[in-house]
């Protein structure tokens, strides 16, 4: 049974008519509490129609956030008459004092404070209890030991955030440079020994287009700053895909007992997140015509052209364990997918003690790698400088620290939208032409090999956090995707000083 909206769009439940339903999360359905019948909304956001995009449409949802006086309404009751206010910065949906029939602000407001689609919670509050406490479990040894101390989930909350939900047609045309491996040999011996490639390069083209299918990006200007120097934001981000195929047309009574944020990032801020983020998913979707090429692609010129687009506004349910660490001011998350379970966070480390024995490694390291190489330099051997395995030995401690740091902060984590969001690649023309063959090249890969650059990421400042030099070293960049001097996807930094 699907839900019913009378006349006046007040929400009824099919079976006997009462007004007075809510989520069930142990089925992911609308429950009547009057009499305890269970039914579905029809999916509102089936795949679709993305070939046909030609202009840009935006949903009642997704329009341009009206301020100030539109964000106190009053609301008349349909069923007693009693008029009720409400704020739609905190509320979107009130309940009537006198005869507690539901209200809502339901095809009364198409300012940007009501989203088009809702995605139901589907994974109870236990389980992801279950999940954050198992997630800080591993994590206990280097932990803070003021978080320890701390640490519980009963604040645990279940939170709709506001996303962006686009499907974009789009024509894309890259053109470069690509390498194919002919032979890999060994050059020179004993300590000057040498691994040595030869390679065919050829001239390549590709020009395709690209459909889209729910590319979600943040529509709070909140979660949309994820600069890891003041908050954890990306973690967030890292819990998605949502299914948002399954999403509800917007329906009040779906955020009875949980907590909702307003969106209020208007479509200018978010189309350069966008934009870039089409970009990568063309990137990564013509590296199926690209196997060929096992030592990789630079790309010397990219083009996409976005032909149309379609914009929802959407609330995404998570469950959200938020703890603030006072000497660091900085606000830690633990998020849990509340529709696939996928969980992800940031613990608070206890640094003193992660450098003292980080040092203890490195100290260890740094003698056992100097008699490793001292050994192999007064044996008469044909192995491929194992000596050089030594070299590793002087850098453990710093290898140690990063790889805890990854595990507790988790700065290297986000949605990794170009693999995730579901897209098509349709009438693609290719050009393969053989330039040269390379022979005797050092490089495994080919030089300035830019086929996995990712420029969609909006996190930011992984340098300062670990160090500018050791994050270089690591390549944190590549990781985030943006090199040192770019400025983050849909920020502004013009006012930084």
């Amino acid at each position: 049974m699907a839900i019913k909206n009378d006349k006046n769009g007040a929400n009824r439940c099919p079976k006997c008519g009462a007004t007075d339903i809510e989520l069930d999360v142990n089925s992911g359905k609308l429950k009547c509490k009057y009499c305890r019948t269970l039914f579905d909304d029809q999916s509102a956001n089936a795949y679709g129609g993305v070939e046909d995009l030609t202009d840009e449409i935006i949903g009642e949802g997704a329009t341009n956030i009206i301020p100030d006086e539109n964000t106190i309404l009053t609301l008349k009751c349909p069923a007693c008459g009693a008029e009720v206010v409400i704020n739609t910065d905190e509320v979107t949906s009130a309940r009537c004092h006198w005869c507690r029939h539901v209200l809502s602000v339901n095809e009364k407001m198409p300012n940007g404070a009501v989203p088009d689609l809702v995605l139901p919670f589907k994974t109870k509050k236990e389980e992801a209890e279950a999940k954050i406490h198992e997630f800080v479990g591993k994590r206990q040894f280097f932990a803070h030991p003021k978080f320890k101390t701390e640490f519980k989930t009963d604040n645990i909350l279940g939170a709709y955030l506001p996303y962006m939900v686009v499907d974009v047609n789009a024509h894309a045309e890259m053109s470069g440079e690509a390498e194919h491996l002919v032979r890999q040999y060994t050059v020179g011996s004993g300590n000057s020994r040498r691994v040595k490639y030869d390679a065919d390069a050829y001239d390549v083209s590709r020009e395709f287009d690209l459909f889209v299918d729910d590319l979600t990006v943040e529509a709070s200007s909140d979660k949309l700053n994820q600069d890891l120097k003041t908050n954890t934001n990306n973690v967030i981000n890292a819990i998605m895909p949502f299914d948002t195929e399954n999403c509800v047309g917007w329906n009040p009574a779906y955020l009875r007992g949980f907590s909702s944020e307003k969106r209020d990032a208007n479509i200018d801020l978010l189309k350069p997140v966008m934009q870039a983020q089409v970009g990568d998913v063309a990137r990564y979707k013509v590296k199926e015509s690209m196997t060929f090429y096992n030592r990789g692609a630079k790309w010397t010129n990219e083009k996409v052209d976005i032909k149309g687009t379609k914009w929802k506004s959407a609330y995404l349910p998570v469950w959200l364990y938020s703890y603030y660490q006072e000497d660091k001011k900085l606000l830690h998350y633990v998020a849990v997918n509340a529709r696939t379970g996928a969980v992800m966070g940031s613990v608070p480390i206890n640094k003193t003690k992660l450098r003292i024995i980080s040092g203890i490694i490195e100290v260890i390291g740094i003698f056992l790698g100097f008699q490793w190489i001292r050994f192999w330099l007064g044996v008469d051997t044909d192995d491929d400088n194992p000596w050089l395995f030594g070299l590793a030995g002087l850098t453990p401690g710093f290898i140690f620290y990063w790889i805890k740091m990854s595990k507790y902060r988790n700065m290297d984590k986000r949605h990794k939208h170009e693999a995730n969001t579901k897209s098509e690649m349709k009438n693609l023309k290719k050009s393969d032409n053989l330039r040269e063959h390379r022979k005797g090249l050092s490089n495994s890969r080919i030089i300035g090999q830019n086929d996995s650059v990712i420029k969609g990421t909006i996190a930011t400042n992984g340098k300062e956090m670990m160090g500018e030099k050791m994050a270089n070293y690591l390549g944190i960049d590549r990781m985030f995707g943006s090199k040192p001097e770019d400025k983050p996807v849909g920020q502004n930094n013009d006012n930084k000083k």
